[in-house]
């Protein structure tokens, strides 16, 4: 082997050195031999012929097998992966080997690192997918997850087999389809039970035949309970809305066959009467207009607000045009507003909105004779919310306040459920349509911003709405 002593190469004592020189010199030691058995040489001058054959040969030998095994070194780390520098020779024949080992290295190193490349570009391309994708061999074995299939099913899901994750029968059958080539693909849903306690689609596929890689198939899991959640929300939408709607429509139906029947002639009757119907087109009118808002806002949700609104003139606004109504209740609108407020990134229309419900419901359900207050401030930062994302920075805080009275905890957790009602309200005959708040949520939601809502004996209930100053993408 070869060894370096004092920063020069030298050869180890078990590369054989001394034995190959010997070899090499053998057919001279037989001639001298012969040269002193015919009197042609004396023995004195044969072996120092010999010693000298012996010197050159190692002289010779000595930087080529130096080199050589320099060569072997090198070739060796190749073998073992350890890449190091690539090794200079100075013997033009062994210079010529090293330079085509050399070229075979750098070949290899750029398809090692393309390869990496790709793979790490590969690997990222699905870490980034939204839904959790397994690679499984012809047994069952997972043998790469992407992130998300990390994070649903652990870390270690890899070191595991498919039957192993899963305690569906349904799904081993059909994954056990597609790797035994009896299917090309599976669809299937099914319950994943404890610890996932979800409801999953999953589509098993097979491998084009010419993949290269252990993986044969690849399974996709889509997770179904957010979807059927929103579904369920969806049917109860529209089972609310069907039933409000059918209430003031089965009243103004009752009276119209009532004025073409037994009322037809009766004056008063046909005053009352449609004076009940009016109201109740009405209702369904505002019901509607309610629905349509919703649909609008929910619309426009992924787009952010892009106009300066003055918050202050949208406050005055409302009240200036809800003062007859405070009235009529002998009620007054106090604003408690700062001298200057800088103008906010938000859409005017959906804000004044979102106030003009709030303080309508304020005017509403509060006592008569008292006062609906509306404070405007600028605060450091928006509370957080349970449900969504609030945006980061200052923000104008809107707090109307009425006297009212207390709202129960169990009934502040679901004031924003579309068409929730607080049953003292309808057993009192207040008319409303229970989506008032629900659109302040939306319309929150659409803002980044947060409404938080307090109710005491003392100081009756406050709804707070905090609006970022900017919003940014």
């Amino acid at each position: 082997m070869l060894f370096k002593k004092s920063g020069v190469w030298e050869i180890e004592k078990n590369s054989k050195f001394s034995e190959r020189v010997l070899v090499l010199s053998l057919p001279s030691a037989i001639v001298f031999m012969l040269l002193v058995v015919l009197q042609f040489l004396s023995p004195l001058s044969a072996v120092l012929s010999y010693g000298a054959i012996v010197i050159f040969n190692m002289i010779f030998l000595s930087p080529i097998s130096i080199e050589l095994q320099r060569l072997k070194k090198y070739i060796n780390n190749l073998a073992q992966g350890n890449l190091e520098k690539e090794v200079d020779l100075s013997k033009t024949e062994a210079r010529e080997i090293a330079d085509a080992i050399n070229s075979m290295h750098r070949f290899w190193v750029a398809k090692t690192d393309a390869l990496e490349a790709k793979a790490m570009s590969d690997a990222a391309v699905l870490d980034t997918l939204p839904d959790p994708i397994l690679m499984i061999d012809r047994s069952g074995n997972i043998l790469g997850a992407n992130y998300s299939a990390r994070k649903l099913l652990g870390e270690n899901i890899a070191d595991k087999n498919i039957e192993n994750v899963f305690d569906s029968s349904n799904f081993i059958k059909a994954v056990s389809k597609v790797l035994k080539k009896e299917s090309e693909a599976e669809n299937l849903a099914f319950y994943a039970a404890e610890p996932l306690d979800k409801k999953i689609y999953a589509h098993i596929k097979q491998l084009p035949w010419f993949s290269k890689g252990r993986a044969v198939a690849v399974v996709s899991l889509y997770d179904l309970t957010k979807a059927m959640t929103i579904e369920k929300m969806q049917s109860d939408f529209v089972a609310n809305a069907s039933h409000e709607l059918r209430t003031p429509l089965s009243v103004i139906s009752g009276f119209i066959e009532t004025l073409q029947t037994t009322a037809k002639d009766d004056e008063n009757a046909r005053e009352q009467f449609l004076n009940i119907m009016k109201e109740q087109a009405s209702f369904m009118s505002s019901l509607i207009e309610n629905l349509l808002s919703l649909s609008k806002i929910a619309m426009s949700q992924d787009e952010l607000p892009t106009e300066k609104t003055n918050i202050i003139n949208i406050v005055e606004s409302v009240a200036q045009a809800l003062e007859m109504k405070a009235k009529d209740r002998s009620m007054n609108i106090k604003i408690e507003r700062p001298a200057r407020l800088k103008k906010i990134i938000a859409d005017s229309g959906q804000v004044k909105q979102l106030v003009q419900n709030l303080t309508d419901n304020a005017i509403k359900y509060g006592l008569m004779n008292s006062d609906v207050t509306i404070k405007i401030k600028e605060v450091e930062k928006i509370p957080n919310s349970k449900t969504f994302n609030v945006a980061q920075g200052k923000a104008v805080c809107i707090a109307i306040n009425n006297k009212g009275p207390k709202i129960s905890p169990q009934d502040l957790a679901r004031l924003t459920e579309r068409f929730y009602r607080l049953q003292e309200h309808k057993n009192l005959g207040i008319k409303g349509t229970g989506l008032g708040l629900s659109i302040a949520k939306q319309i929150m939601m659409r803002h980044r911003g947060n409404l938080t809502v307090s109710s005491t004996v003392h100081n009756g209930t406050t709804f707070t709405v905090y609006l970022p100053m900017e919003l940014k993408n």
